[in-house]
């Protein structure tokens, strides 16, 4: 009885804030918002009677709000400026997007009151539909127009964006495709990727490649088009250098160390006795038997073999328009081979077990330089990934 007591008043505190939040909307002009919240309560029930209040306040907001969107889209429309047009085709789908969500749910009683709640709708399809044509036609002239007195790649990308927004809401007006892979091919940055090298140690060749191979880097970039492999007629903006400052390897080193472990381990058993030596017995005159410990010592010999690649390095971005440096981002990494193995001379079982595990292991063959290096250019390539996707290239 308790739980639902508490249950049903935690619904009703609920409904309560809803209410209030949907009240508060209305009464601040947040119209829209308003609507939302009293459609979606109306969805799930719009007959209970604890809904009532949805039902007057979708009524007020869906008035008011018609109201004010009308107002302002005539005023814009009084204005007469064609970058209006996108605002008003906005409004337009709004409204008629509004009254779609509030259709479904009629009729809506107002029971207090003995009537159905007043929804007057409106058929906004002709006017979507012109503004439409008005506003693609402002869209398109507007692009051409940008397009053919472009100066800068950025005026490019504006056209691109005016094209692309077009042919979101009027697919294939005259030749938007056409100008927007134009537009697009002339606001496209090109980078020229280079690897330059001044340590004193070879790259591997797969690492080389795996560097330069931009289409496994993720990088998403639109307006920037990276080339390892630069094109003689192309006119790139961009140089990004990879420069490998320093490769230090250390030597193959093989560090051992020796543990001495004692430990009392179980050895049978033997009779208690006393002080005096003689055996104990219990109350029914048997001897007592207790179990026997003895030490044992075990030489513990670990070895732990060790090898490091420690890579110093620089990513540089050049302006190639005027010849001027950008940005230099240092780089350095380190990759460590260590493996650890162990034998033994002695009584093992003196040995806890994590040593005792190591005895299953044996030396290894150190890895080669080469693959030092490429171990360690893995964590290059994701910080060179980083450095990309962070540079503003335009």
């Amino acid at each position: 009885m308790r739980k639902c007591l508490l249950l049903v008043s935690v619904l009703m505190v609920a409904a309560c804030s809803g209410v209030k939040r949907t009240q508060e909307a209305l009464n601040t002009g947040n119209y829209p918002v308003a609507i939302q919240k009293a459609v979606k309560n109306l969805q799930q029930n719009k007959t209970r009677k604890g809904n009532q209040p949805y039902v007057l306040m979708l009524e007020d907001a869906f008035a008011k709000n018609m109201q004010r969107e009308e107002e302002q889209i005539r005023f814009l429309q009084k204005d007469g400026n064609p970058a209006n047009l996108e605002t008003i085709y906005n409004k337009y789908l709004n409204l008629k997007q509004i009254q779609n969500q509030i259709q479904p749910l009629l009729p809506l009683y107002v029971q207090n009151e003995g009537r159905d709640a007043r929804f007057d709708f409106v058929n906004y399809d002709n006017s979507i539909l012109q503004t439409k044509d008005a506003l693609s036609e402002y869209l398109y002239d507007n692009a051409l127009n940008t397009l053919a007195n472009a100066k800068y790649k950025q005026d490019y990308r504006s056209a691109y964006n005016e094209l692309d927004y077009l042919q979101k809401i009027n697919p294939g007006y005259g030749e938007t495709v056409q100008k927007m892979d134009e537009a697009y091919q002339k606001g496209l940055d090109f980078v020229r990727v280079e690897i330059s090298n001044e340590s004193q140690q070879i790259i591997p060749e797969r690492l080389e490649e795996e560097l330069l191979d931009f289409n496994t880097f993720g990088i998403n970039n639109f307006w920037t088009k990276f080339h390892a492999n630069p094109m003689p007629n192309l006119k790139y903006d961009y140089a990004l250098d990879l420069g490998f400052r320093e490769i230090n390897i250390s030597p193959e080193r093989v560090n051992e160390k020796q543990l001495i472990r004692e430990k009392q381990i179980p050895d049978g058993y033997e009779f208690l006795r006393d002080r005096d030596g003689n055996v104990v017995k219990d109350s029914l005159g048997n001897k007592i038997e207790v179990e026997r410990f003895r030490n044992v010592q075990c030489n513990f010999y670990q070895f732990t073999q060790f090898k490091a690649a420690n890579i110093v390095a620089k990513v540089s971005v050049t302006d190639l328009k005027n010849g001027q440096k950008i940005n230099d981002y240092p780089l350095a990494t380190e990759f460590i081979f260590e493996h650890i193995y162990a034998n033994y001379k002695g009584d093992k079982r003196a040995l806890e077990n994590d040593l005792v595990a190591l005895l299953d292991l044996a030396a290894v063959p150190f890895p080669t330089n080469e693959q030092m290096v490429y171990d360690a250019g893995e964590d290059i390539k994701v910080r060179l990934k980083r450095i990309i996707n962070q540079h503003q290239f335009d």
